[in-house]
Order: C-alpha cells, then sequence, then structure tokens
C-alpha cells in the first residue's frame, strides 16, 4: 500500500462515532484487563460504536505507567479486530521520547491512528514554529494516520486555525479534534475542506454539526457509551438518520435523550466527571471500578443521587429488553 493509498483508507476510517474510552481498575488499582475485555466488546458489539480512542485523557492515561499504556493497546486492537473496529491510540505524553514510543508501538501494534494532545509548553514557547516541529517530528515517527488534539485549557493556548492548515501538510496528519468554541472550528471546517477532518467533543453540538458542517466523524468523549444500551441506541440512530438527509426525524430522536442528558449532567460532582461516569458505567451492567489517584472517588451520598437520577431517566428500563 502506498503512503496516498494508506492515508486514504485512514481518512476513510474516520466515519461515524468514535467514543474516548475509559480505563477499569480492580480494587487493588491494578489494570482490570478482563474487565477492559469486556468494555471492549459490549462497546463495539453491543452498541455499535464505530471506533475508540484509547489511553486519553478519560482513560487516565497520565497515572498509568508506559507499559501499562502499550498493554491497554494491544488489547483493543485484538478485540476491535471481529468488529472491524476502529482503533486510536492517544499518545500524549509530556515527554516526547516517551509520546514517540508509544506512536510507534500503536502502529506496531495494528492500530489505525494516533492522537496526541498540543504539549504543555513554557515561557512563551508555544509558538506556530514549535508547534509545528512537534507535530512533525512525532508524525514521522508513524505511517499511520496522526489526529492532532487542543483543548486550550489543558495546554494553555488555542491551535488557530492558519496553524491547523499548515499542520494539515504534514503527509499523515487527518484529523483535528478541536476542543474550541463552535465558531472557530466552524471557520476551521470552512478553510479546511478536504484537507482536514474536523471534529469537536460535545455531544449536544454533533447533530447540528452533521447538518450544518457536513461532520462525518464525532471524535468524542464517553456519550456513546454512557447514553445508550444494546436495546436503545439513540445516538448511533440520530447519527445515521441525519447523514442519511432525514434531519426532522433525527432531532426528534435526539431529543428524546434530554432526559438522560439531564440526569448525567445534574449528578455529576464538580471535580469528580471520571469516577462518576464509571459508577454510571456500572449502572448500566459495564465495568467502571475506581479511579486512580489524585482523582477522588464519587462519596455514598454522590451515588445515591445518580442512582436515583439513573433509574427516573428511562434509560434502565432498556436494560431489561
Amino acid at each position: 500500500m502506498t503512503k496516498s493509498e494508506q492515508m486514504a483508507r485512514s481518512r476513510d476510517r474516520l466515519r461515524g462515532i468514535w467514543a474516548a474510552t475509559l480505563t477499569p481498575f480492580a480494587e487493588d488499582l491494578s489494570v482490570d484487563e478482563a474487565g477492559w475485555r469486556r468494555n471492549l466488546r459490549h462497546w463495539y458489539g453491543a452498541l455499535g460504536i464505530r471506533g475508540l480512542f484509547v489511553n486519553g485523557k478519560q482513560g487516565e492515561f497520565a497515572s498509568m505507567t508506559v507499559a501499562e499504556r502499550r498493554r491497554t493497546t494491544e488489547i483493543a486492537v485484538e478485540e476491535a479486530a471481529p468488529f472491524d473496529g476502529g482503533v486510536m491510540v492517544s499518545c500524549s505524553d509530556q515527554n516526547i521520547d516517551v509520546a514517540a514510543d508509544l506512536a510507534r508501538h500503536a502502529e506496531a501494534a495494528g492500530a489505525d491512528h494516533i492522537v496526541v494532545h498540543s504539549p504543555l509548553l513554557y515561557f512563551g514557547a508555544n509558538t506556530d514554529d514549535t508547534i509545528f516541529e512537534y507535530y512533525r517530528y512525532l508524525a514521522e515517527q508513524v505511517s499511520i494516520g496522526v489526529v492532532l488534539w487542543n483543548q486550550p485549557p489543558d495546554c494553555g493556548y488555542r491551535l488557530e486555525p492558519d496553524l491547523c492548515l499548515r499542520l494539515s501538510e504534514i503527509p499523515n496528519v487527518v484529523a483535528i479534534k478541536y476542543s474550541v468554541e463552535r465558531e472557530v472550528y466552524a471557520e476551521l471546517t470552512r478553510k479546511a475542506g478536504d484537507r482536514l477532518i474536523v471534529s469537536s467533543s460535545p455531544e449536544a453540538d454533533w447533530l447540528d454539526n452533521i447538518i450544518d458542517l457536513g461532520w462525518q466523524v464525532y471524535l468524542c468523549s464517553t456519550p456513546p457509551f454512557l447514553l445508550q444500551t444494546p436495546a436503545d441506541r439513540r445516538m448511533a440512530d440520530y447519527t445515521e438518520l441525519a447523514m442519511a438527509g432525514d434531519v426532522d426525524r433525527a432531532r426528534e430522536v435526539s431529543a428524546g435523550l434530554d432526559p438522560v442528558r439531564r440526569a448525567l449532567a445534574s449528578t455529576r460532582p464538580a471535580g469528580k466527571a471520571t469516577a462518576h461516569q464509571k459508577y454510571w458505567q456500572e449502572l448500566l451492567g459495564q465495568v467502571g471500578g475506581p479511579v486512580r489517584r489524585p482523582l477522588l472517588e464519587l462519596t455514598g451520598a454522590e451515588k445515591r443521587a445518580t442512582r436515583a437520577a439513573f433509574e427516573a431517566c428511562g434509560l434502565a428500563e432498556t436494560l431489561d429488553r
């Protein structure tokens, strides 16, 4: 396969919903490999999620060793294969050599793409030239597709649309997860055309982004496996309806998820998003488990409030179907 053919394949794979995974830990805080496999099969199989974004911030990569990150990548690729599921591996790390090592490992393991967050830089070093060289070097380490990732609160700066376009000139840069204001990612979408696939994480905007911006892929966080059950795949349904042009029906199906969205948002304690999402997973019959330090667990009262909201939102009823 030529380089251009490989990049065309990378772009073609980026369609539909790609969800960021949570990493299940056992009570002793080791990686729960059996639970990880069980979740992967559920997400790819029962929920039909097109691709998974593993070892990201939602997955607590910052508290995982390099060996653990390599192992969870290998398992994800193994479990994705029977479903032809996509695997995008977060290689983000403050040490560029660690990021490069993880990138090469992801390709060797059989991942479709790597994704790397904009680096945290000090003393004004976040110039366009520095950032370009950072991504150029990492992209040079692999032949698979590279996805940029920019969330300004986490790195302290925004990749401006013109810099994103410059970065898209790196041969294997194919997409960006662009967690910025809607008007900014809309601007980049218009300017980029076919040069760069643009996505952003808020589920509240996904439907409008399909309709208004013609987006083909949703590089999101956890909604696809928190809003759905095997018998109730309304997020996948409204996505397919919108992409087929049935906008009115898509909006109707999406609106039906509002009670679930409110239940999640209203019970999520400040600073405990990961613990809250893992507990919601458990309520759905998935493997959640504890969080690792420095993250905090839910209190008993927080769990009771979350369970009550879960049982009232209508999602629990679909588990018995």
